[in-house]
């Protein structure tokens, strides 16, 4: 059975495809039992009604999501500063207070 638990309604699907496959009904007199035949096609038509719902949820949530991307790429984009940049001159800025004059020595 499926549940859908990010929806404030769960999504309940009575039957699988095995179920449907392997459904026998009762012969009666003239043939299967009406009654049976109508009950079980209701079950499944309700199935379908689900998967529909679910469908046509998912496709809202999928166009949704596209804007939202959409939207999002065509922000302008907030110049980071170079991080590279920034550590090399803090570590040369390190070497130079905590080395001193020996660094131009040993060059």
């Amino acid at each position: 059975m499926y549940t859908n638990q990010s929806q404030e309604k769960p999504y309940k699907i009575k039957l699988s495809p095995q179920e449907i496959i392997d459904k026998e009904f009762k012969k009666g007199i003239k043939g299967y039992s009406a009654e049976e035949v109508d009950l079980f096609l209701d079950t499944v038509i309700e199935d379908y009604m689900t998967y529909q719902k679910m469908l046509d949820q998912l496709k809202k949530e999928n166009e949704q999501l596209k804007i939202r991307i959409k939207e999002m790429s065509q922000q302008p984009k907030v110049a980071m500063p170079s991080t590279n940049l920034d550590v090399l001159q803090r570590l040369s800025n390190l070497e130079r207070h905590v080395f001193g004059d020996r660094l131009r020595r040993d060059l």
